[in-house]
């Protein structure tokens, strides 16, 4: 599987994502300029574009707004239409849900205040490429850092991704415990991570980059990264 990150101005995750991906997953990895419209000539539907981490166009009107309208992301919506995988965290996540790839939008935090600290993850579902390999309800422990990063959405909405299985994950307690106390943001449903339909698309706030090796001491994130890669594996032994 090969690897594209996107880069807009302001992002600052790039790096991160290009290190998890290249050095610690060992997958070929590139940098795709938002300027770059012939950027993912070579991609295929196996390999994964993600959208990384931090305040592109330095979240002016909202939160990804602006990003969504760059050259390159006319190709990601085409790649993600023809089943393309597309992974979106934290800015990315936001950049998702202004281009419709993805239901919902991000408000801005209840607590009106960047919040930046490890929480826990209740897996909701193991049926999307980033699951795959987790258990029902499992628990993970993730580091967030945003300002905007309240899940919202119509019932309608809420409801379609409830009986599509397109919940992720639910920001809960240590334990499992889904409620209001451990909701971070105030998102909908305590909301931390939803996939299209299709289930190729896929958006969260948390960084499992930031926490996908050892030297880090906490390796939940990386779980997510080889259930994804197991998606190639199964298809080479199939």
């Amino acid at each position: 599987m090969k690897f594209g990150v996107v880069v807009f101005p302001g992002s600052n995750c790039d790096d991160d994502m290009m290190h998890v991906l290249g050095t610690v997953m060992g997958q070929e990895t590139r940098k795709l300029w938002h300027k770059d419209v012939d950027a993912m000539s070579d991609f295929t539907t196996e390999d994964c574009i993600v959208l990384p981490g931090g305040f592109s166009y330095g979240d002016y009107l909202r939160s990804g707004a602006i990003a969504s309208h760059s050259p390159i992301m006319a190709s990601v919506i085409e790649f993600a239409n023809k089943g393309g995988y597309v992974w979106g965290i934290c800015n990315g996540f936001q950049v998702l849900c202004e281009t419709g790839l993805l239901p919902g939008a991000l408000l801005k935090n209840n607590h009106h205040k960047f919040i930046c600290k490890n929480i826990f993850l209740r897996t909701e579902t193991i049926h999307s490429p980033i699951t795959q390999n987790l258990k029902k309800n499992q628990v993970l422990k993730v580091p967030i850092a945003h300002a905007d990063g309240r899940f919202y959405a119509d019932e309608a909405t809420l409801k379609d991704l409830q009986d599509n299985d397109q919940i992720l994950f639910k920001y809960a307690s240590e334990g499992g415990d889904v409620s209001s106390t451990y909701n971070p943001n105030g998102s909908l449903d305590n909301i931390a991570g939803i996939c299209n339909k299709n289930k190729n698309v896929f958006g969260m706030m948390p960084h499992p980059e930031r926490c996908a090796e050892d030297t880090l001491g906490n390796i939940d994130g990386r779980q997510m990264f080889e259930s994804l890669l197991s998606i190639v594996h199964n298809n080479i032994t199939t």
